[in-house]
């Protein structure tokens, strides 16, 4: 063989350039680490549902969770029957039927928010105040000092719960913030916060209506001797104005950055938004293209901050003869499968019959694409060839798709690891990489 020829390399620029550059540059760089820190890598709820203060029990998640069974049982008792109902392939049906029936017996609710708004409406002072208490009570004792895992017993609690308070318009704040305090006192007094506490702020119109929430759980946080941003909230966006200030700029990204950090999560309000553009009634819905637009500008404004977007509900429930709840549930598979495509991985669920099809949407999802994510991310491990070439970004969109499948219950880390020869941590580190990772390869 010939000599490989060693090619001459020449620069120009002095080193100082470089590092003046990277001197000028510094406080972006600052700017990017803290602005944008990226996904925390937690495990985040398929969905949240929302049960009025007055209605919720310490069996509350339990009952969904059967009556969603009872659901199953009555409108589609076996995989077979499931399946021709949705749509789903042969070769889905029993894996997915059989996943679903186990969801709603060991963890039939992911996420649950008491709801002091919308769904429990105004109340004499004194009612409301006891309807907290009660909530704190009930949460601390499902939570059994500080865990955020389901106790034993069979889809008791949920990984997440919290309430939604009233929000900080001026004609329901003193009472919002009185409910958020007497629960908030009711958790600690029963001993650590739970590690799942989330809670709602609604109908966020202005980034100070966000300020100011940041600053009464500081000053909670502040009286009870607590960690500084130790709680952390969702913003719901519910009005156009939430979206587009008055100088054209997008207002939810300016909350984002007024929360602090604390902001978990943003979550759609499907319609209180529609209302508030004027849509009919009979349109409005998670799929209006006002809807898609909302949510559009939330995606972006939220991408690499670490806070998640959350879609809307349906309000057509599955009840009352078989034929309609058929139509319910393929309305809402159809509509769960669409926001996951567009990769909104969470929604709203506002009643037991939703169960199912929540479940079902979701775990097809995962299912359907799990051998072709598997070998792609297997490759781009192995850095060995195939017919598409993947980069960084794409690995670390495998890797959260993967990861998501595992932490809903949709897929086994037994199955992951053998389709893809990576364990967890493999998985956590390609969907985490630090930004440098990602821009260091040019990609």
């Amino acid at each position: 063989m010939g000599q490989v020829r060693q090619e001459k390399v020449a620069t120009s620029l002095a080193g100082a350039v470089s590092e003046e550059i990277s001197a000028s540059l510094a406080p972006v760089d600052a700017e990017l680490e803290r602005r944008y820190p990226g996904d925390p890598g937690t495990r985040q709820p398929v969905h949240t549902v929302y049960v009025p203060g007055d209605a919720f029990t310490a069996g509350t998640i339990r009952s969904w969770g059967d009556q969603a069974l009872a659901a199953l049982d009555e409108h589609a008792p076996d995989a077979a029957s499931f399946a021709a109902v949705l749509g789903l392939p042969d070769d889905l049906a029993e894996p997915v039927h059989a996943r679903v029936r186990a969801k709603l017996e060991r963890e039939p609710v992911e996420d649950l928010r008491v709801d002091f708004e919308d769904g429990y409406g105004p109340r004499p002072d004194a009612e409301e105040d006891e309807t907290a208490a009660r909530a704190a009570r009930l949460i601390a004792e499902a939570y059994a000092g500080g865990t955020s895992r389901p106790q034993a017993g069979g889809g008791t609690t949920a990984p997440y719960m919290g309430i939604r308070m009233k929000c900080m318009e001026a004609a329901v704040r003193d009472r919002g913030i009185r409910t958020l305090d007497i629960f908030l006192t009711g958790l600690v007094e029963a001993g650590p916060l739970p590690a799942g506490l989330v809670l709602t702020l609604p109908k966020v119109t202005y980034p100070e209506q966000v300020t100011a929430m940041v600053r009464l759980l500081e000053a909670f946080e502040k009286t009870h001797g607590l960690e500084p941003g130790r709680i952390g909230f969702e913003i719901q966006i519910e009005t156009s104005q939430s979206i587009l200030a008055t100088d054209g700029t997008a207002t939810v990204a300016r909350m984002i950055q007024a929360a602090e950090g604390r902001a978990t999560g943003l979550h759609y309000g499907t319609f209180d938004y529609s209302a508030c553009l004027g849509v009919s009634a009979a349109y409005q819905a998670s799929d209006h293209p006002a809807a898609d637009h909302a949510k559009a500008v939330m995606q972006v404004a939220a991408a690499g901050t670490g806070v998640r977007v959350s879609d809307g509900s349906t309000n057509v429930l599955p009840v009352g003869p078989t034929a309609r709840v058929h139509d319910a549930w393929r309305l809402h598979y159809g509509l769960t499968r669409r926001a996951l495509a567009r990769a909104y991985y969470q929604g709203w669920d506002m009643h037991p019959g939703h169960l199912p099809t929540r479940y079902a949407a979701v775990f097809a999802f995962y299912r359907e694409g799990l051998e072709q994510a598997a070998a792609r991310l297997a490759r781009y491990a192995n850095r060995a060839g195939g017919d598409v070439m993947d980069e960084p970004a794409t690995a670390k969109a495998l890797s959260g798709y993967l990861l998501r499948g595992l932490d809903c219950g949709a897929l086994d880390n037994g199955e992951v690891a053998r389709l893809t020869g990576l364990t967890r941590a493999d998985l956590e580190g390609f969907a985490m990489p630090r930004r440098g990772d990602l821009t260091a390869s040019g990609k």
